[in-house]
């Protein structure tokens, strides 16, 4: 019996990764997502890896996964590849205490976020454009 399979969210020339709690609050993930968003692939993963911030790295690890999920799960032009979305969600907030002076404690709060990395590939004429 079983679920009938779900229809594909996205068109037929995207791919998509996602990377799930990452440690890191979604407004400097935010950042980075709103910097590569429209880029070509290669020149966001150039981009990606010369950033000094910390969460660069996990960015640009969904990138080349969303890239990697375009040619070998739908068969897309790595070439013609550009960054369609790049966005961010939060998720869980670990609650933390800190001791403080007498006697009372400081609330820390460490913040989780999703990251969703949409690649498309251009069509010939947009290109040339």
């Amino acid at each position: 019996m079983g679920k009938p399979k779900q229809e594909r969210r996205l068109a037929d020339n995207e791919a998509m990764a996602v990377a799930t709690l990452v440690r890191s609050s979604p407004q400097k993930l935010g950042l980075l997502a709103g910097m590569i968003n429209g880029m070509k692939v290669d020149k966001a993963l150039v981009a990606l890896e010369f950033n000094r911030k910390r969460v660069s790295e996990v960015v640009f690890k969904a990138l080349q996964s969303a890239v990697a999920n375009a040619e070998n799960n739908h068969a897309l032009d790595v070439d013609r590849l550009y960054v369609a979305e790049a966005s961010v969600g939060k998720r869980l907030v670990m609650k933390r205490f800190k001791p403080r002076a007498r006697g009372r404690a400081g609330r820390v709060v460490k913040h989780f976020s999703q990251l969703r990395i949409v690649v498309q590939e251009r069509a010939e004429q947009e290109e040339a454009a």
